[in-house]
């Protein structure tokens, strides 16, 4: 799967994508990220990408050019086109199982400042995604999420099938060693059951703790 982010700040994705599940995902080729950034498509001598907003109001607004010029040098006939925006459809694990398995070629555009000229949703009829109810100062960070979500649903990214949490009953309290953990002269031991090695019984206490 191809994923090329559209953003003004493309050092920022440097340290996401060299780590962990992401880098090895690129590694063994399920993944490729591609970084454009507009002020490589302005015309302004300054790379200039904004402007203030017709009808006036605080802010600035990203231009439709420099954006609509970078999309034009990788859109694909099948490319799947997203505006990481706080009014989109908020990102869920299905919607993310959803476009991993529909999507080859994504294309994330990561706005900043007031947004971007609505011209650019328009001409591209591209989907505006979210990744929460609160407002970030720019799309990179939810870009990041975005590619974390699809990611971890393509077939080979994760070492095993189980490391899926909506594939298995994921309860709200998981242990590890040691069994008894001391602390300020406090034993704060392991729950019995967990290390009964009754599966059956060890199911029955995630269920519970999952509602």
């Amino acid at each position: 799967m191809n994923f090329h982010i559209i953003s003004i700040f493309p050092d920022s994705f440097k340290s996401y994508l060299s780590e962990s599940i992401i880098l090895r995902a690129v590694k063994k080729g399920l993944i490729r990220v591609n970084i454009l950034n507009p002020r490589d498509f302005s015309e302004d001598k300054h790379r200039k990408v904004d402007d203030t907003p017709y009808g006036g109001g605080p802010g600035m607004v990203m231009k439709a050019e420099p954006i609509l010029k970078a999309v034009s040098k990788i859109k694909k006939s099948k490319s799947l086109i997203f505006i990481l925006s706080p009014r989109g459809e908020q990102m869920t694990n299905k919607l993310a199982q959803k476009i991993a398995k529909e999507g080859k070629d994504i294309i994330l555009i990561s706005g900043r400042y007031e947004g971007i000229d609505h011209r650019v949703k328009k001409i591209l009829k591209a989907k505006e995604i979210s990744i929460g109810p609160y407002i970030l100062t720019g799309g990179e960070l939810p870009a990041m999420v975005f590619i974390d979500a699809v990611t971890r649903q393509i077939k080979g990214v994760l070492g095993k099938e189980a490391s899926l949490e909506e594939k298995r009953i994921a309860s709200g309290e998981v242990y590890t060693r040691p069994e008894v953990f001391k602390w300020k002269g406090k034993r704060h031991n392991v729950p019995k059951v967990l290390i009964s090695g009754h599966h059956a019984k060890i199911e029955e206490w995630r269920k519970k703790r999952s509602r």
